[in-house]
C-alpha cells in the first residue's frame, strides 16, 4: 500500500508519501477488470443467475440452507447440493438491496480484485512490459466464464490463494496458517475450492522434491494441507462436501452442457493467444521453468483445453505460477514511483462503483430470458407440467414456473439428463415417452431447437407463440 518515507537532512527535508509501481499497475488492472465486467450486459448471460438470487432469497427468508429441491417438479424434493449456499444468499442481498445493477457491481468487484491480486503479484517481480502483456493474456482467459455465477465471487480467493503459495515456496518456507479462513471462506462460497487444496497439496510436492531438508519440509507442507482440509470441511456438507467436485466431474452427461465441453478453437480466441504466447517464450529459451512447476501448468493446460470453464483457472492460477520463472528473465525495475497514479486509480473504481450502483440495469429479453413468448402463456396452464429448453429453466423458476429442467446437473443426475439429451435430438420416441409419464401439457423451447419441429408434426399438439427467442406448444 502506500509507505510513508521521510527524506533525508539536506535533499527535501519533508515527509511524503510515495506508492509502489505494483500497487498503481495491480489498481489500473482491477479498474480495467471492474468496468469490463460491471458494465458489461454479457455478464448476465446465464440462467444459473435466476436460481442462484431464488435460492439464496429462500435460505434469507427460511434462516436454513436450502437442502431439498423447492423449484422443479421432475426432482421436487430430491436432495440439494449446498456447496454454493454463501454465494447464493450475497447474490440475493445485494439484489434485494440494488436490483440487477447490484449483481453488475458486484461481479464486477469480484473481476476487479482477481486483477488487482493477479496485477499486483506480476509487476512485484517482472518488469512493467512483460507484466502488463502476462496479466492481459492471463486475465482474458477469464472472459470465458465472466458470468454472475458462485464461480466468480470465489475467482479473488482463488488468486489469493495461488499468490500465496507461490510465494511460500519463493521463500522456501511452508505457507501461512492465515490461509485457512481462505480456504473455509472459498468452501462454503464454491466447488472450485478442491483446486486450491489440490494445487497445495501438487507445490508441497515440488518442495519436497526440491528442498535438501526434505523431511521437515514434508512435514510442513503435510500440516498446512491437513489443516486445509480439515478448514474446507467447515460447511454445511461436513466432510461430505469434500466428494461434490469428485461426483459433479464423474457425471458422464456433462459433456452435454457447454462450459464442459472442450474448448473452441474455431474462432480465435483468449485462450488461443495464451497459449501461443507461452510458447513462443518458452521456445525463446530466456525462461526456464522448473519441472515440477512445469507439470503442474501442462495440468492447467489439459484442463482448460478438455473444459471450457477451466481456462479461468489456467489464466489465474496459471499467470502466478509462471510469475518467478519470468521474474528470473525480466525483473522488476523502479521501485519508486508517484502516489498520483494509484490514488487516481483508487478515486476511478470508487466512482465507477458509485456510478453502476446509481444507474438502473433493467433485464429485457434475451436468448435465456423468453419474456414475450412465456407472458403468452396463460397462468392455469404455466402452473401445468412443461418440458423446457435447457437454457430457459432458470427463468421458469424465477417467473414461479416449475421447470422439467435446468442447470443443475447434479441434482437430476446422468439417468435423467441422458433422457432429455436424447428427447431434444430430436429421438420421437423418447420424446413421446416423456411427454406422456411427465404429464406434460406445454413446451417451450428455443427458436432454433430440433425438436421445435418434430413438436410441429406431432398429432395433438399446436403452436401457442413462436418468435425469434422462443417457441411455445401446447396440447389440445
Amino acid at each position: 500500500m502506500f509507505a510513508t518515507t521521510i527524506s533525508p537532512a539536506g535533499e527535501e527535508g519533508r515527509t511524503g508519501w510515495r506508492a509502489s509501481p505494483e500497487l498503481a499497475f495491480g489498481l489500473f488492472a482491477g479498474l480495467a477488470a471492474f468496468a469490463l465486467a460491471a458494465l458489461s450486459p454479457a455478464i448476465l448471460n446465464d440462467s444459473d443467475t435466476y436460481w442462484q438470487i431464488l435460492s439464496g432469497a429462500w435460505m434469507v427468508d427460511h434462516s436454513r440452507v436450502l437442502r431439498a429441491d423447492p423449484f422443479s417438479y421432475t426432482a421436487a424434493g430430491q436432495a440439494l447440493s449446498t456447496q454454493s449456499w454463501l454465494a447464493e444468499i450475497v447474490m440475493a442481498q445485494v439484489y434485494r438491496a440494488a436490483g440487477w445493477a447490484g449483481i453488475h457491481a458486484l461481479f464486477g468487484a469480484a473481476a476487479g480484485l482477481t486483477a488487482f491480486t493477479v496485477a499486483r503479484f506480476l509487476r512485484r517481480r517482472i518488469d512493467t512490459l512483460p507484466a502488463l502483456v502476462t496479466a492481459v493474456l492471463g486475465l482474458a482467459c477469464v472472459s470465458v466464464s465472466l458470468l454472475a455465477r458462485p464461480h466468480m465471487l470465489a475467482l479473488p480467493l482463488l488468486a489469493l490463494w495461488t499468490a500465496a503459495l507461490v510465494a511460500a515456496r519463493e521463500k522456501n518456507a511452508a505457507p501461512s496458517y492465515w490461509l485457512l479462513p481462505v480456504m473455509a471462506l472459498w468452501a462454503n462460497l464454491h466447488g472450485s475450492f478442491a483446486f486450491g487444496l489440490a494445487l497445495a497439496a501438487a507445490l508441497g510436492a515440488e518442495a519436497i522434491i526440491e528442498s535438501p531438508t526434505s523431511r521437515r519440509t514434508a512435514i510442513a507442507w503435510g500440516a498446512f494441507l491437513l489443516a486445509a482440509v480439515a478448514a474446507a470441511m467447515l460447511t454445511p456438507e461436513g466432510w461430505r462436501g469434500l466428494l461434490f467436485p469428485v461426483h459433479l466431474t464423474a457425471m458422464t452427461q456433462l459433456a452435454h452442457i457447454g462450459e464442459w465441453q472442450a474448448s473452441d478453437f474455431t474462432h480465435p480466441g483468449p485462450l488461443e493467444f495464451a497459449l501461443l504466447g507461452a510458447l513462443f517464450v518458452l521456445a525463446r529459451g530466456r525462461v526456464r521453468v522448473r519441472l515440477v512447476r512445469l507439470l503442474i501448468l501442462m495440468g492447467l493446460v489439459h484442463l482448460a483445453l478438455a473444459h471450457a470453464r477451466h481456462q479461468m483457472l489456467l489464466g489465474v492460477a496459471g499467470t502466478l505460477l509462471l510469475a518467478p520463472a519470468l521474474a528470473a528473465a525480466w525483473p522488476a525495475r523502479n521501485r519508486k514511483t508517484s502516489p498520483l497514479p494509484a490514488v487516481a486509480a483508487g478515486l476511478l473504481l470508487v466512482l465507477g462503483l458509485a456510478l453502476r450502483l446509481s444507474v438502473p440495469a433493467p433485464r429485457g429479453q434475451d436468448a435465456i430470458s423468453p419474456q414475450a413468448a412465456l407472458a403468452h402463456v396463460p397462468r392455469f396452464v404455466r402452473e401445468m407440467p412443461v418440458l423446457n429448453d435447457y437454457a430457459f429453466g432458470g427463468y421458469l423458476i424465477w417467473t414461479g414456473a416449475r421447470p422439467f429442467v435446468d442447470s443443475r446437473a447434479d441434482l437430476y443426475g446422468d439417468d435423467f439428463l441422458s433422457n432429455y439429451a436424447a428427447l431434444t435430438a430430436p429421438d420421437k420416441d423418447a420424446l413421446a415417452s416423456s411427454l406422456a409419464y411427465y404429464h406434460v401439457r406445454w413446451t417451450i423451447f428455443r427458436a432454433d431447437a430440433p425438436v421445435v419441429k418434430l413438436l410441429d408434426a406431432m398429432p395433438g399438439w399446436q403452436r401457442l407463440y413462436a418468435d425469434n427467442v422462443a417457441v411455445v406448444h401446447v396440447h389440445d
